[in-house]
């Protein structure tokens, strides 16, 4: 079994560690980082819930080999938000109500946080489209659909205030 030594970005801060050849980017967060919001369900890169940002781009964590991040910048939920404070898109998600069990959501999150960084304003079935591969048992989507508007909202708000202010 090949192992080899990767460094890379963690939610903005130098990491590194030995890691198999076959070892999945999902398995590596987890046994390494203790990061426990990168979560396995299908094991197939269907459901979302080991959705992680690898330079800018949503992966499935569990189809992904950490090898392949040598050198990038990954960003997990945990990364989101500043110093003592939720991202918008967090926030919006709690005060909407947008999970049950909280299995999906940090892959949600993660989707709907690249989704604004992508379209600032998306309309219903941007957001439904761009979500499509992020599957919720709960069946939450009607809250997550409201929490990505309400965040929307809030950033478009926030970006107006800072432009004035």
């Amino acid at each position: 079994m090949a192992e080899r030594r990767i460094a890379f970005r963690l939610n903005g801060r130098e990491v590194s560690c030995t890691v198999r050849d076959h070892e999945t980017l999902a398995a590596m967060l987890r046994d390494r980082f203790q990061l426990y919001s990168v979560r396995e369900s299908c094991a197939q890169g269907l459901c979302g819930c080991c959705t992680v940002i690898v330079d800018g781009l949503a992966v499935s964590g569990c189809l992904y080999l950490a090898p392949l991040v040598d050198g990038k910048s990954v960003e997990t939920v945990e990364g989101l938000g500043e110093e003592g404070r939720l991202d918008p898109v967090q926030t919006a998600f709690i005060e909407h109500g947008a999970f049950q069990c909280g299995f999906c959501t940090p892959g949600m999150v993660l989707m709907s946080h690249q989704l604004l960084q992508e379209n600032p304003q998306p309309d219903q079935e941007a957001i439904a489209h761009y979500l499509s591969g992020n599957l919720c048992r709960c069946a939450t989507y009607p809250e997550i659909v409201e929490a990505v508007r309400a965040a929307a909202q809030g950033s478009h708000v926030a970006k107006e205030e800072k432009s004035h202010g």
